[in-house]
């Protein structure tokens, strides 16, 4: 089967096109990922799709497809944290540090991704080994080299691909709680819809730095996504009041040296603060947005104490 009636599908033209249905959107990519499909029908249908909009349904039947395809088990894991942002403006990966106190509170956490156009400094593989020993990363490359393929076409076709929504809502570890990040706002209810459409039960999604699920302290931040199956929209709150951006190139953030206390940066820390809050919040290890932030600054003040403090 070729994937010429996909394409025609979606591209028949004014009147006669449509978006294809969760099932097909799975058999579609079904054969992508097979490398049955020729490429300039795969750059034809994402580029379509990339024109007019992708659908929660055919996000779902792609990622539906992509789950069936890797057939390699991830370790089990409590939260999902996919990291797909691209850009040279991005600073530090404060969400690393962020994630590390989700593990020091005894959740396993499975971050996995590709990270494009990106300094050193902002490099989550150079910086990985700070998360801690509960945070797991795993390259998009190694987990599917069929699915980095198809997210690298950009490089080819110039533009972003409905891929990259994908791989945020892949979860290739089967975790019952995840947390995506956004660069744009729209994304987050299609990506909550879809979620719902494939089962999933617990999911944050908030427009976060560069893409990242990455907490601005000092701007109200939206939250989109599913509890207990249910559609939810929360606000959270400032946790600083200033008008700086999240990431400043003249303000570049070593790490290590905060992590162990050799840095003073209040600003970073209500960043990583408020992201472990939200993530905490997912994995409701609080109940209400408030308690979990105070746990977040808890986890913080004692992140020296131990590896493993309790929830």
């Amino acid at each position: 089967m070729s994937l010429a009636p996909f394409v025609q599908i979606v591209a028949r033209g004014k009147g006669r096109a449509r978006p294809m249905t969760m099932a097909e959107a799975r058999d579609a990519m079904t054969l992508i990922l097979r490398g049955d499909a020729a490429p300039e029908a795969v750059g034809a249908l994402l580029m379509v799709m990339r024109l007019r909009g992708e659908t929660p349904a055919e996000i779902a039947g792609f990622t539906a497809a992509l789950r069936a395809h890797v057939t390699a088990k991830q370790p089990h894991a409590d939260l999902d944290w996919p990291s797909y942002a691209a850009g040279r403006s991005r600073g530090a990966p404060l969400f690393l540090l962020a994630a590390r106190l989700v593990g020091q509170a005894g959740f396993r956490v499975s971050m996995h991704g590709w990270n494009s156009h990106q300094s050193t400094t902002a490099s989550v593989r150079e910086a990985i080994d700070l998360a801690g020993s509960n945070v797991t990363y795993t390259a998009l490359e190694t987990l599917s080299p069929a699915a980095f393929a198809l997210l690298t076409l950009r490089d080819t076709l110039g533009l972003r691909s409905c891929v990259n929504t994908v791989l945020r809502m892949w979860n290739p570890s089967g975790a019952a709680a995840t947390v995506q990040g956004v660069f744009h706002p729209s994304y987050r209810g299609l990506q909550a819809q879809a979620a719902g459409m494939l089962g999933q039960k617990d999911l944050s999604i908030i427009k976060g730095g560069g893409g990242e699920f990455e907490r601005h302290p000092a701007k109200e931040t939206i939250v989109y996504g599913l509890r207990d199956g249910a559609h939810i929209q929360k606000s959270a709150g400032l946790i600083v009041q200033d008008t700086r951006r999240l990431h400043e190139a003249s303000d570049p953030i070593d790490l290590r040296n905060l992590w162990y206390g050799q840095a003073h940066h209040p600003f970073a820390v209500a960043t990583i603060t408020g992201t472990a809050a939200l993530a905490l919040w997912t994995l409701r290890a609080a109940p209400t947005l408030s308690d979990a932030d105070q746990m977040a600054c808890r986890l913080w003040a004692h992140r020296h104490d131990t590896e493993s403090l309790s929830a």
